[in-house]
Order: structure tokens, then sequence, then C-alpha cells
């Protein structure tokens, strides 16, 4: 009896001590919450890739020197791409009445350059009010770009079957030194806007 004891309790030790390991010491219960603990943690650098926005001008992500906030979007989305789009509409009112220091540039970057050309973009940019000069709205240049960067970023795209995509939404902090830091959920804007400050 003493032994079963003794033997259920190594069981039931070793358990909490593998849920401990698998769940980042009790911190973490899902791979999401996992993923933002570990870019807290170790910041992870953005690969240089040429994207294309909705004005036509190309230019490249990241952009040391200057923080960014960055979402990913496909402009016939009928709803996380709304509701990623109305953060930051509210993000970059509140970024214009902060003034006085440099303001940050946000990026919404579509993961569907089959549909999303330069007038989906425009027509994106316009319905949720993105200021060019403060919010850009663009598509990588190349199929292989994207890729890396959704990787990078750790979204998950798929066609759901009907034209549109099943993804994870986020707002995902590139910093000064271009490096994914920190990432929030979409209604997380003080923290994002305290993360811009830094």
């Amino acid at each position: 009896m003493i032994r079963t004891a003794f033997a259920s309790v190594l069981l039931f030790a070793a358990g909490v001590a593998v849920l401990a390991l698998e769940t980042d010491g009790f911190a973490a219960f899902t791979t999401e919450t996992a993923r933002r603990l570990a870019v807290a943690r170790t910041p992870v650098p953005v690969p240089s890739v040429a994207l294309r926005d909705s004005t036509g001008d190309r230019f490249f992500l990241p952009q040391p020197g200057r923080p960014m906030l960055v979402e990913f979007i496909y402009s016939s989305c009928p709803t996380l791409c709304v509701a990623l789009g109305d953060s930051f509409a509210r993000i970059q009112e509140r970024i214009r009445r902060g003034g006085g220091e440099p303001l940050p540039q946000l990026l919404s970057v579509s993961f569907d350059p089959a549909r999303d050309d330069q007038k989906a973009l425009q027509a994106y940019a316009e319905a949720h009010g993105a200021d060019p000069a403060h919010w850009r709205v663009a598509v990588p240049e190349r199929a292989n770009e994207l890729r890396i960067l959704l990787e990078t970023f750790g979204v998950v795209v798929i066609p759901d079957g009907e034209g549109g995509f099943v993804h994870n939404a986020a707002l995902h902090l590139v910093d000064a030194q271009g490096r994914l830091s920190a990432i929030f959920d979409p209604e997380e804007i003080e923290p994002a806007l305290r993360g811009l400050r830094r």
C-alpha cells in the first residue's frame, strides 16, 4: 500500500513537471500564448522583404530606427480583418493626438496577393481611413517573401474553400531595431501604444 501511494505521488509529480514544462511554467496554455511569451523574451529579427503599398510605392520591411505595428489581412475579409482595420483606425487617431514624438508606422500586410492589387489595397485603406503618412496597406512583391513573413510572425493562413481564409489575428510590434518584439490582441490598444513608444 505504501509502495502504491509512493508510486502515485511520483507519477503525479512527474505529470506536474511535464505540464509545467509544456506550459512554460504554467504561463501558456495555448500555442498562441507560448508564441507571445517567446517573442517577448527573445525578439525575432524580421527579414528584409520588399512590399508594394496602396499608392504604388515600393518599400522594405523592417524599417530600422522606427517602431512599427504590423497586422496581416486580406482586403475582402468580412470579419477579423474588419476588426483589425478598426483597431488600427483607433490607434492611428490616438497617435495623431499624441503629438510631440516621432510617429510610429502602422502597416497592414495582405496575404492574398492574387486578389489584393493596388486598387483593392486602396479600397481597404479608404474604408478604414488609413492616412498613408502613418498607415500603409501593402502586399509583398514575391510569394516566397510572403511565406517568410508569415512564418516569422507566426501567422497561420488556411483557405476556407469559399474564396476566403481562416487566419489568426494579432498586432505585431516590430521595434526600432527591426525585431518582432511583442504580440498583442487587436483590442489591446494601450499596451501596443506603450510598446511603440519604447
